[in-house]
């Protein structure tokens, strides 16, 4: 049986689709995006734009929109003033399961949806169809080695067997970025892929990431993270926010700086960069 995407589309269908959108330069254009719930304005009057082969960071404290923001992207939410084109198409104007099979997504909330008792390849082979569980689903041996090959790729090839539930924090932040891989995407989002690792972990994972942003096949990256000691060199862009509004974006080398870092988190910060890497500390 011939594997099949979220909208009944094969591996090789979703391949040829990616093919035909890498002739377009935008992957994300948001213009005058604000989202509402109640009295509260979660994010407003958000313009942002991500081309191909570009490597964003976003960045900013609790409560600025940035998850917000990302599940626009993951198109898991609609704006609620504002448009969206993501990958060519407009938000509202097109089915979203025609697009999530070319957006990979590595977050918390796809982590608390995968069932505890699921094994790893499985967690990674069922992005395929766009699920978190197996089924009765079949899958062809091409996507199978491809899940293992990625299993590998992210150092956790010997762990294919185990339990998600029972992976280390660590385990499961390498896991579900291999399964956001698994579609081929033409847009990758990694929504604090580090959070509540130790030192080792992340610098294990950075220095992974790292790779990626350097390889010109990847797709386009999106990384949201809370620490710049988490960005992993070779990242271009950075868009940094607070209180749901855009407070700098462009390239990192420039717009990261000290007056942004206290215009987005309300104090006086000390900048460093070193080997490509950052840091930031409480400075006079």
């Amino acid at each position: 049986m011939n594997n099949r995407g979220i909208m009944g589309d094969s591996i090789s269908e979703l391949a040829t689709k990616s093919l035909v959108l890498n002739t377009m330069s935008e992957v994300l254009t948001f213009k005058d995006v604000s989202v509402v719930r109640g009295r509260k304005e979660l994010l407003k009057d958000v313009s942002w734009e991500v081309k191909e082969g570009q490597r964003w960071i976003v960045v900013g404290p609790n409560g600025a929109g940035k998850s917000t923001l990302m599940n626009i992207a993951a198109t898991r939410l609609h704006p609620t003033r504002g448009t969206a084109d993501i990958l060519g198409e407009r938000l509202g104007r097109v089915s979203v399961f025609d697009l999530r099979p070319l957006i990979g997504l590595s977050s918390a909330l796809v982590a608390n949806s995968i069932p505890a008792n699921e094994n790893a390849l499985n967690v990674v082979l069922t992005a395929a169809y766009g699920m978190t569980g197996r089924w009765r689903e079949k899958y062809e041996k091409l996507d199978e080695r491809r899940a293992f090959r990625l299993l590998h790729e992210w150092g956790m090839s010997t762990f294919m067997n185990q339990p998600f539930g029972k992976l280390s924090e660590g385990e499961r932040k390498r896991v579900l970025i291999a399964r956001a891989l698994m579609t081929d995407p033409e847009l990758l989002i990694l929504d604090e892929p580090a959070a509540g690792l130790d030192l080792a972990g992340r610098e294990e994972l950075v220095a992974q990431m790292s790779e990626l942003a350097a390889d010109e096949d990847a797709p386009a990256l999106v990384l949201v993270t809370h620490h710049l000691e988490e960005v992993p060199a070779g990242f271009t862009h950075i868009l940094m926010m607070r209180d749901g509004q855009v407070v700098a974006a462009g390239e990192i080398d420039s717009t990261l700086t000290e007056e942004n870092l206290e215009l987005t988190y309300g104090m006086k910060l000390k900048l460093r960069r070193e080997d490509g890497r950052y840091s930031a500390f409480a400075g006079a």
